[in-house]
C-alpha cells in the first residue's frame, strides 16, 4: 500500500514553515519512504511578530489568528504544489500547526493552524490536533515523533532532534522519548544580538568565553531533575532560560558559548538518565537545524565520547520533523496508533488527530 502525504511543521525558532511531500510504502508491516519534495518557506515579518505575540491576545483575536494562519498555510500549500506541478497527487496532509499553549498539567495544548481552513483552502484531507488526544489521555502530549522514528529509521539506537527545543528518543522497548532543553530558540534569540538571525556554524559561540556561573545556575533548574515522561513549552525558553541569560550581563559572544555547553550537559544528563551505558557504543541520529552547529556538535561530541554521532543528510537534517507529520497523518488515516503512552506517560497509546475532509 502506497500513500502520498504532506507535511507541515513550525517550530519554535521561527525559522519559517517546513513541507515535506513523501510517499510511505507498507508491506508485511515494515514502511519505508521516498522524500519527494521539500520546502522552507520563511515567515514574512508580520507572521513572526502575530505568532511571538499570540498568548497575549484576547480569546477572540487569538481565535481569529488561528483561522487566519490556517487560510495562510492552505494558500501556501497551494503554492507549493503550483509551484513543483504536483497537482492531485497529495492524498493527505498532517498539518502540526504552531504550538502557542502548552500545559499537559491542566490537561490542554494548543497549535495554531486550523485544520478545517487548510482541508477548505487546499481540497485536500488535513489531520491536525495531533496531540490533544494523548493530552485528554493524561500524557504530556510530547514527544510525537518516535512513532515516526520506530517506523523509518529503525536502523539507530537514539534519536536527538536539534530544534526550537531539543528533545531525545531512545529506540527500544518500552520507548523513551522527552525534550531534553530549549535549543535553537535561545541560541537564535541571542545571535539577534549581534544583528543575526542564526550563529552560522556556531562561530560566534566559538569565539566567546564560558562563564561557568551562569552555566551553573541554568543546569540547577528544576526541569532537569525531572524523570520522564515531560516536556517543555516554548516560554520556557523566551521566559525562563533568556531572563536568566540577560541577567547575567554577558556578552552576546559568551551567552552562546555558555548555552551550547549547557545544551551539550543536559544531552549528557538525559542520556545517563536513559540508561544508556558510556561502555557500549549507541549509533545516535542528529536532526534539526542545531546539527549545522559546528560548535555545539563539538561539544556534544566531547561531552558523550562513546555516541557514534551521525548527522542526516542535510534534507533530513532540516524536515524530518515535517516528514513525520506527513507520516503521522498517515497512522491516523488508517487509524493505527501514532503517539506512545511509554513515552508520554498518558493512559494509554492512541491515535492522534482529527480528520478534516478536503473533498468528496
Amino acid at each position: 500500500m502506497v500513500y502520498r502525504a504532506m507535511g507541515l511543521m513550525s517550530g519554535s525558532s521561527l525559522d519559517g514553515l517546513d513541507i515535506a511531500f513523501a510517499e510511505f510504502e507498507v508491506t508485511g508491516g515494515r514502511w519505508s519512504y521516498r522524500l519527494l519534495e521539500t520546502a522552507c518557506i520563511p515567515y514574512p515579518s508580520q507572521w513572526i511578530s502575530r505568532l511571538q505575540s499570540a498568548t497575549g491576545l484576547s480569546a477572540f483575536d487569538y481565535l481569529q489568528l488561528h483561522s487566519e494562519y490556517g487560510h495562510y498555510l492552505g494558500a501556501e500549500v497551494n503554492r507549493f504544489i503550483q509551484e513543483r506541478g504536483l497537482e492531485y497527487k497529495i492524498q493527505l496532509i498532517g498539518a502540526h500547526g504552531h504550538t502557542t499553549f502548552h500545559h499537559p498539567s491542566s490537561r490542554f495544548t494548543h497549535q495554531l493552524g486550523d485544520g478545517a481552513a487548510i482541508a477548505a483552502t487546499t481540497g485536500i484531507h488535513v489531520v491536525s490536533d495531533l496531540r490533544a488526544m494523548d493530552i485528554a489521555l493524561g500524557g504530556e502530549g510530547a514527544p510525537i515523533v518516535p512513532a515516526g522514528e520506530k517506523h523509518l529509521f529503525a536502523d539507530y539506537d537514539i534519536f536527538l532532534n536539534l530544534g526550537g527545543i531539543a528533545n531525545l528518543t531512545v529506540n527500544r522497548y518500552p520507548y523513551q522519548a522527552f525534550d531534553v532543553c530549549p535549543a535553537n530558540r535561545v541560541l537564535n534569540l541571542l545571535a539577534e544580538k549581534t544583528g543575526k538571525l542564526f550563529d552560522e556554524n556556531g562561530e560566534t559561540a566559538r569565539s566567546g568565553t564560558l562563564h561557568t556561573a551562569l552555566l551553573d545556575k541554568l543546569n540547577s533548574l528544576d526541569y532537569y531533575s525531572r524523570s520522564a515522561p515531560k516536556s517543555l513549552a516554548n516560554s520556557f525558553g523566551t521566559d525562563v532560560i533568556l531572563p536568566m541569560i540577560e541577567a547575567a550581563s554577558v556578552s552576546a559572544a559568551d551567552a552562546l558559548c555558555t548555552y551550547c555547553e549547557h545544551i551539550a550537559l543536559q544531552v549528557r544528563g538525559s542520556l545517563a538518565a536513559s540508561g544508556i551505558s558510556e561502555n557500549k557504543t549507541h549509533r545516535l541520529f542528529v536532526t534539526g537545524g542545531g546539527g549545522f552547529n559546528e560548535f555545539l556538535m563539538e561539544r556534544l561530541r566531547f561531552h558523550n565520547p562513546s555516541i557514534e554521532w551521525i548527522i542526516a543528510d542535510s534534507s533530513i537534517l532540516q524536515f524530518k520533523e515535517a516528514l513525520i507529520m506527513a507520516f503521522l497523518a498517515v497512522l491516523r488515516w488508517r487509524e493505527e496508533n501514532n503517539v506512545f503512552s511509554s513515552v508520554t506517560g498518558a493512559l494509554r497509546d492512541s491515535i492522534g488527530g482529527a480528520v478534516w475532509i478536503g473533498h468528496d
